[in-house]
């Protein structure tokens, strides 16, 4: 396998992962908004929360990786 076919398999893997990523943060964040609205602020709805931002920061580390690999695919 060439270097610029593996470089485009793992741009295709990191946008897989973001894709998933952005489904759960939806999930998760869907699911805060329903225990707020339902008056249950509690551990489940912290943890939800921590989840959220958890999901926000690999959100931004995946889009950094895809932004790599796309400017060394430019340089091959």
């Amino acid at each position: 396998m060439s270097k610029l076919d593996e470089v485009k398999e793992i741009l295709n893997t990191l946008r897989v992962a973001m894709s998933l990523s952005f489904g759960m943060l939806i999930i998760v964040v869907s699911g805060i908004i329903k225990r707020f609205d339902d008056n249950h602020v509690d551990s489940v709805f912290w943890l939800g929360t921590l989840f959220a931002v958890f999901l926000l920061a690999v959100i931004f580390l995946l889009i950094n990786k895809i932004s790599q690999r796309t400017k060394e695919i430019k340089d091959l």
